[in-house]
């Protein structure tokens, strides 16, 4: 494949979990009681910016790992090896946080809101690198 697809294929991959991740915050704070949503909204800004600070740092560096990269390449040449241990990771913490008993709806709220965008940015990120490329 072409490296300038990879752009595509890292948003794809970041992209899709974003949304999924999204919906589910916006799920879970429709059912907050109204008197909580102010300290959940503070969390999710935390939480959100948390994310972003990491994340920015992550995706240019794999943009300018990609951009190194021969024109012809294969799909897991996309992140090195410790991003994909990173994604491994961090879909395996989502999994077994669904699955744990008793997580409160408005950690989900709170948490979910804040990564979900944070991962679509990123995966816009990826995608302007792919149109430009």
């Amino acid at each position: 494949m072409r490296k300038k697809h990879l752009y595509l294929a890292a948003g794809l991959i970041w992209g899709i979990p974003g949304v999924i991740i999204s919906i589910k915050g916006i799920n879970a704070y429709r059912i907050q009681p109204s008197e909580n949503i102010w300290w959940l909204l503070l969390i999710t800004i935390g939480v959100l910016t948390g994310f972003f600070l990491m994340f920015r740092r992550i995706v240019n560096r794999y943009c300018e790992r990609i951009a190194s990269l021969p024109d012809k390449v294969r799909l897991l040449q996309t992140f090195p090896l410790r991003g994909w241990i990173l994604l491994i990771f961090m879909m395996s913490l989502g999994i077994a946080l669904k699955h744990i008993p008793g997580i409160p709806s408005a950690f989900t709220a709170s948490f979910y809101s804040g990564l979900g965008p944070v991962l679509l940015l990123s995966a816009i990120r990826f995608i302007s690198q792919w149109h430009i490329s």
